[in-house]
């Protein structure tokens, strides 16, 4: 069954600068869209590029290294490398869960910090955004507040020094590298200048972030070793370095090579003038995320991809919900809009599937 003609997409207002025929085609385009209800307008192109950005001049900030982040980050990966060891040694429920909380994680950001939070491309019922507010502990990658936020940051002020995680200053910084220093100044100001009332009226997006340790320690490590050890007797060495450390672990790696590989290695059919690309192998890892250059041209499309649910688990499971009455006014771009952006400003490469 096709979930994606269940209930009808609508169009998103964005940004444009100068306006050629095919630019205004684009703008009235994502016009039609669904009442943002009380967030206020200048909330709906928070997550839009910021082309009067200008780096400051002179000698960039002395980088400061965070010792405890690199020491932890370590011993994580440490931990996930020893347990890559023990997977013969885990029963077949054991990995079968571990796939299952890998999944459920990776939707509390993809499904929820990303496409529900940052970008607002859907709406979920109540019973749905509890879901992907605890799988989303479940992931630990920061409360969905501050994720959300530095996201919006991210799209605004994209490969400059106000991006938390600027690919321009390479793979690795882009990578993990990010979280290993100090937060570039303009980064910090800039997150501070965004308009984020509709995240603190968010109700679920504020209850997690008051009991986020608690949360993260029940969803992301006990609950993923508790299970395989109550219900079938797995071993809680095994139960804890496999369904917990190294899920964990894989769903950040995956998380993580969207800021780098993404934005580094693959086609530029949408828009050749920025960095982030298409990479099928992100978007298979990382349930859908991969088709970059797509999401960072369009950021308001619920599927951050013009081919909907094809290797894009995430837009599949939008679709279920929306299916099922939990998720609704989902955000989606013309065909006719994608054509102009991609006769515009596309690199060339464009398959229609």
């Amino acid at each position: 069954m096709d979930f994606s003609n269940v209930c009808r997409s609508e169009h998103h207002r964005a940004a444009a600068s100068t306006m050629t025929e095919a630019e205004a085609l684009e703008k009235k385009q994502q016009q039609h869209k669904p009442s943002n209800g009380s967030v206020p307008p200048e909330a709906t192109t928070e997550d839009v590029f910021d082309h009067t950005y200008k780096e400051k001049e002179g000698p960039k900030p002395a980088t400061s290294i965070v010792w405890k982040n690199v020491i932890m980050m370590t011993l994580l990966h440490i931990g996930a490398a020893y347990a890559l060891f023990l997977i013969p040694s885990a029963s077949f429920l054991t990995l079968l869960w571990s796939v299952l909380c890998f999944l459920i994680s990776a939707l509390g950001v993809t499904a929820g910090a990303h496409r529900l939070w940052s970008h607002r491309s859907y709406k979920a019922t109540l019973p749905l955004k509890i879901f992907l507010g605890v799988a989303n502990s479940m992931a630990f990658q920061n409360d969905i507040f501050e994720w959300a936020r530095d996201h919006r940051v991210h799209h605004k002020y994209s490969e400059t020094d106000a991006d938390p995680h600027n690919a321009v200053r390479g793979f690795f910084f882009a990578h993990i590298g990010w979280l290993l220093v100090r937060k570039h100044p303009d980064v910090i100001e800039k997150g501070r200048r965004l308009e984020l009332t509709d995240l603190r009226a968010d109700k679920v997006v504020m209850f997690q972030r008051k009991y986020y340790k608690s949360s993260v320690l029940l969803m992301c490590f006990f609950i993923p070793m508790f299970v395989p050890w109550y219900l079938w007797g797995e071993s809680l060495w095994v139960a804890y370095f496999i369904p917990a450390l190294l899920r964990y672990t894989l769903v950040l790696n995956a998380t993580w090579l969207v800021n780098s590989a993404a934005h580094m290695w693959g086609n530029r059919p949408y828009d050749k003038n920025i960095n982030p690309r298409e990479n099928k192998f992100v978007a298979f890892s990382a349930i859908g995320e991969g088709f970059h250059n797509y999401h960072h041209s369009f950021p308001f499309d619920y599927a951050t991809s013009e081919f909907g649910c094809k290797l894009n688990l995430t837009t599949c499971f939008i679709d279920f919900m929306c299916f099922l009455g939990l998720a609704k006014d989902r955000k989606r771009v013309s065909h006719e809009t994608v054509q102009a952006r991609i006769q515009r400003t596309g690199d060339g490469s464009h398959r229609s599937g």
